[in-house]
């Protein structure tokens, strides 16, 4: 959920060693509505000081006005401007590497002919050792259509490799997956299913990416009906878990009962349909929806959800959570004294959370602090290292409590490059895919090699 479309460049810059110079600087770019991340100094003498400062801005436009705004700063020389966006991209985030040299003869003959033979014929005797002697047990499909990528909507398979290979990075250094993305250049319900079904015996789980509602639910739940290995719609599950948690966070500082609150959801998506399923789950209540789309009112309704209006869910709801993609959806007037307000649109949300909170929100919070990279690297690993052949609700809702538990005083979630956190939500998952007689191994905690 964690998505602001920022353009991102580091200027490097020669300032003069004269008191207030820096200070100037980073006065004008702010006067230029940008802001300032990170600033590391590189060298200093007794005349200058050599620092980069990532800069970001609204657009192209936007940045090259910044950047003549710094050219023009007294005391200042720019010397060079990078996007080191792109050149961390280069040639691909991710890559395939051999686990053992292949620096011998004898080394060839183990893990290629003749040796590889003797391996072949004991998984045709016994598939199971595939989980023992390939990397089947930790390789897990990331598959996407490009229909609905993060801010950006429809960008076609190819144009959502980026973010395909950003997730694989993730998974692999924050619980050790390895994923691998699947492009798939059709919008087609049954083509997708049928070619991830064609794949599946290469993985150990698949997880759907950026499919578009409401032809994700379909394929979701075909697939989990075909396979006997965990399929899981990041966009509905993870985005539910890391979600609900952060309201689980709020209410519980706000000391609000979210099994007695009335609870509205604001768009019925991918994401919203997640949410507001979870939150049914959690609470055994309703939960008020609304969106414009039949299709997805009608889903959720068969889910048990009561259908409602924007109107409506702000009148009545104590909990509001919004996921329509439609800025400034929520008016200032609409909030009511008390109110729990989830604007998790992004870039921009349907009320920014300052106003929310000055119109009497107790609390409210935007996509930005909700990130979905704390759901789906652990509750894949629990379900992979169980081998539970399926993502339950229950498992979802043992990484909730994890994630609550492990958020920091005065925090909204845990930091999301903590390893023992996603340690934890695996175990967690691990543990109820147990517990619910699922499991098909003994759990052995993933160790970081």
């Amino acid at each position: 959920m964690a998505w602001e479309r920022k353009l991102m460049r580091t200027v490097r810059v020669r300032n003069a060693q004269k008191s207030g110079t820096l200070a100037r600087l980073l006065a004008s770019v702010a006067d230029m509505g940008a802001s300032v991340g990170s600033i590391e100094m590189l060298t200093e003498t007794a005349q200058a000081v050599v620092r980069d400062i990532t800069v970001y801005a609204d657009d192209e436009e936007h940045m090259d006005h910044v950047i003549e705004t710094m050219r023009v700063n007294e005391g200042t020389r720019v010397l060079e401007v990078r996007d080191d966006v792109l050149q961390v991209h280069q040639k691909g985030k991710i890559a395939i590497r051999s686990r053992f040299p292949v620096d011998s003869s004898a080394m060839l003959r183990r893990v290629y002919t003749p040796g590889v033979a003797e391996v072949c014929l004991k998984i045709l005797d016994d598939p199971e050792l595939a989980w023992l002697y390939t990397s089947i047990s930790h390789m897990v499909a990331i598959v996407t259509d490009g229909s609905a990528v993060l801010g950006l909507g429809d960008i076609g398979p190819l144009a959502s490799m980026p973010v395909m290979e950003g997730k694989a990075m993730l998974m692999e250094t924050l619980v050790g997956l390895s994923g691998m993305p699947i492009l798939l250049n059709t919008k087609d319900p049954e083509k997708i299913i049928q070619a991830v079904a064609a794949i599946a015996p290469t993985f150990a789980a698949i997880q759907l990416e950026d499919i578009s509602a409401p032809r994700c639910f379909e394929v979701e739940e075909r697939l989990q009906a075909m396979l006997d290995i965990p399929v899981m719609h990041d966009d509905q599950h993870g985005t539910a878990v890391v979600s609900t948690a952060a309201l689980k966070v709020i209410a519980e500082r706000a000391r609000v009962d979210i099994g007695k609150a009335v609870i509205g959801q604001l768009g019925l998506g991918a994401a919203g349909n997640g949410i507001a399923k979870m939150l049914m789950n959690l609470t055994g209540n309703p939960v008020l929806g609304a969106d414009l789309n039949e299709t997805c009112m009608e889903r959720f309704e068969r889910a048990g959800g009561k259908r409602s209006s924007l109107r409506e869910i702000m009148s009545e709801c104590e909990i509001v959570v919004a996921t329509t993609g439609v800025p400034n959806l929520i008016q200032p007037d609409m909030i009511r004294k008390g109110q729990i307000i989830l604007a998790l649109s992004n870039p921009r949300p349907e009320i920014d959370p300052e106003e929310a909170v000055e119109r009497g929100a107790i609390s409210s919070a935007d996509g930005k602090s909700v990130n979905n990279v704390l759901g789906f690297p652990g509750i894949f690993r629990g379900a992979v290292d169980s081998r539970a052949p399926r993502i339950t609700d229950e498992m979802l809702i043992a990484a909730v409590e994890v994630l609550v538990r492990m958020t920091p005083g005065g925090e909204l979630m845990p930091n999301p490059l903590d390893k023992k956190v996603h340690r934890e939500v695996a175990r967690a998952v691990a543990e109820t895919a147990i517990r619910q007689g699922i499991a098909r191994a003994e759990y052995v905690p993933y160790v970081e090699e």
